[in-house]
């Protein structure tokens, strides 16, 4: 398995909500705020979420 199809794996394996965020975070190149405007959440909510995504990426794929 190539590693993009690693971490599309592990990235649809995510909560609904994590996985569209760091979709457009990291896809989209979308800043947090960006994001919370557009899905009208507040900003810190979607910074913890971008966290707590790539965090359990990295345990996913086993680089923590």
């Amino acid at each position: 398995m190539s590693q993009s199809q690693s971490v599309a794996q592990a990235l649809a394996s995510l909560p609904e909500e994590e996985r569209i965020i760091l979709t457009m975070h990291f896809m989209k190149s979308m800043s947090a705020q960006e994001i919370a405007t557009m899905l009208g959440v507040p900003e810190r909510s979607v910074s913890a979420l971008i966290i707590s995504g790539k965090g359990r990426i990295s345990l996913i794929l086993g680089l923590k």
